[in-house]
């Protein structure tokens, strides 16, 4: 191989190197929240139905504003009617998504646990660990709840590894009790 060849060989694998480093910085790890974290660090917690979702250009990004009728209120101050807004989204034939970010469709049920600062729009604490899917058995009519990051490896400091975990297919009964108890010790 001669100079000129190693030279730009040289070239293109630091420009290599560069991009790689570029993606692995923008990488977004979430670390493991417990339930009763959750629940003290959220401004408002609540059981919400799904009314409908737009996404939108803002800044260069894919942003999807999701509707919601809040159907009972845990914790916090809420209208009747909400608006949350996620990363990612569907724009014409742009797809943008981020992994983590909760999506919602039109009639499905969820506890959500907020997070909002005055004059800014809602989001959901911690991504997939703040959202609570309601799911209910035709046959029995049984509501149970699933937190989306139970099926996903979250980031846990304590042990340094990626670890599954959450609530799974918990009776909504039982959920209930657990998010009351949480806010018990959350309140000053």
């Amino acid at each position: 191989m001669s100079y000129v060849e190693r030279r730009r060989f040289l070239w293109i694998l630091l420009l290599v190197a560069l991009a790689l480093l570029a993606v692995v910085a923008n990488a977004t790890t979430l670390s493991r929240m417990r339930f009763e974290e959750l629940a003290r660090q959220a401004t408002a917690v609540a059981r919400v139905r799904c009314l409908a979702r737009a996404s939108f250009w803002e800044n260069g990004e894919i942003w999807t504003d999701t509707t919601f009728t809040v159907v009972e209120q845990a914790k916090g101050f809420l209208p009747g009617v909400i608006k949350i807004r996620t990363q990612g989204g569907s724009v014409g034939h742009l797809h943008s998504r981020i992994e983590d970010v909760p999506v919602f469709h039109p009639g499905e049920e969820a506890y959500l646990f907020l997070w909002g600062r005055e004059g800014e729009p809602l989001r959901v604490l911690g991504w997939a660990q703040g959202t609570f899917r309601i799911a209910r058995d035709v046959r029995t009519g049984v509501e149970t709840v699933t937190q989306d990051s139970a099926a996903v490896p979250v980031f846990d400091p304590r042990t340094h590894r990626f670890q599954h975990g959450g609530i799974r297919n918990l009776p909504l009964a039982v959920f209930q009790l657990k998010l009351k108890k949480a806010l018990e010790q959350s309140a000053p």
